[in-house]
């Protein structure tokens, strides 16, 4: 599997890269994928995208711009979870409010957020930044 990591106007400055990137490596040892995979980090929203969005070609775009790490990974995880359940789970496509997709990824996003940060206290600090 690869990553495709892409950054539009992300305003995530290149000294963060990376620990997105010991993040996401976490994320597919917790989650793994099988499909390659572009996480596009934005500056403004796109389509119907509020903090973030996947669509059916493995494709995430996460709003940055403005927001703390935690807040940006929280949101890249719950759309990675949502690649999960549509191609390792075999799942249709939820509703965007409630629901077992939708439920199950938000649950799943703050645990493996707070997994993270227990198993890696080093970087705590800059999941604030």
């Amino acid at each position: 599997m690869k990553i495709i990591i892409k950054h539009i106007d992300s305003d995530i400055p290149e000294d963060n890269y990376e620990f997105f990137n010991d993040f996401i490596n976490y994320l597919q040892k917790v989650c793994p994928l099988k499909k390659d995979l572009t996480i596009i980090f934005r500056g403004k929203r796109v389509n119907n995208m509020t903090t973030g969005v996947r669509n059916d070609n493995s494709e995430i775009s996460v709003l940055s711009k403005g927001r703390m790490n935690r807040d940006i990974l929280r949101t890249l995880t719950h759309e990675w979870i949502h690649e999960y359940q549509r191609t390792i789970l075999g799942r249709e496509r939820g509703g965007d409010i409630g629901g077992q997709n939708e439920d199950e990824a938000n649950a799943k996003s703050g645990e493996i957020i707070k997994r993270f940060e227990k198993s890696h206290p080093n970087k705590e600090t800059k999941m604030y930044d």
